[in-house]
């Protein structure tokens, strides 16, 4: 191997971001070996040493020789910087790193409840949270209470861990609900993969239906 000076003509010319696409669908690839466009390339060996400026070719060569891949790494430098690895494994390493990405950024969605639902609005509401704890978001549950329904804190709670039971299937709770002011609060975190339902099955459906007040029962707590 040997280093050669580095001669800028001799590199590719243009946008190296843009050669870097699948025409126009925007779907970025990594180049290695032959698929490298510059013909000089600065190179990092397997080992992580810095080997030097030289022409690709040989880069390929002294990877090949190693039963390696040339892989291009910084393609917006001058000239392009290439590493010697296993490229099936930086693939796998790389898609691993992904999925573990997306599994740290968990959002919080919210379903609403209140004492004097109907039961119609309550399915929805329950068929919605199967929903965000399926697509593995965790569940804020909130109830806040109107006018006087404060003065029976304990509707509220019965009707909120009913709920949670109805889709305890797919939520786990995280804590018990509490009151603060007006609202009891709760979240629940999606369950295991495993223990939900297969597509093929049916929504769960609540046990029974919640209790409605009716006007004489809310004008009492109004």
């Amino acid at each position: 191997m040997t280093n050669q000076q580095f001669n800028p003509a001799s590199t590719r010319k243009g946008n190296y971001s843009s050669d870097r696409k699948f025409g126009n669908s925007g779907k970025s690839f990594i180049r290695k070996n032959e698929k490298i466009r510059a013909k000089v390339v600065r190179v990092i060996g397997s080992d992580g040493q810095q080997l030097g400026i030289m022409q690709v070719a040989e880069a390929i060569s002294i990877a090949k020789g190693k039963g390696l891949d040339l892989v291009e790494i910084s393609p917006n430098v001058n000239p392009p910087i290439c590493k010697i690895l296993d490229f099936g494994k930086f693939k796998y390493n790389e898609k691993k790193n992904k999925s573990s990405s997306k599994q740290v950024s968990t959002k919080i969605k919210e379903v609403k409840l209140h004492v004097a639902i109907e039961s119609n609005d309550y399915k929805t509401k329950m068929r919605h949270a199967i929903e965000f704890l399926e697509h593995g978001n965790k569940l804020k549950l909130s109830l806040m209470f109107r006018g006087r329904e404060l003065t029976h804190p304990e509707l509220g709670f019965d009707l909120v861990r009913k709920f949670i039971g109805d889709i305890k299937p797919y939520g786990i709770l995280d804590c018990e609900p509490k009151l603060f002011g007006k609202i009891i609060s709760v979240t629940l975190s999606p369950c295991a993969k495993k223990g939900l339902k297969s597509a093929g099955e049916s929504k769960q459906q609540p046990s029974t239906v919640p209790k409605i007040l009716d006007s004489s029962e809310l004008l009492k707590l109004k």
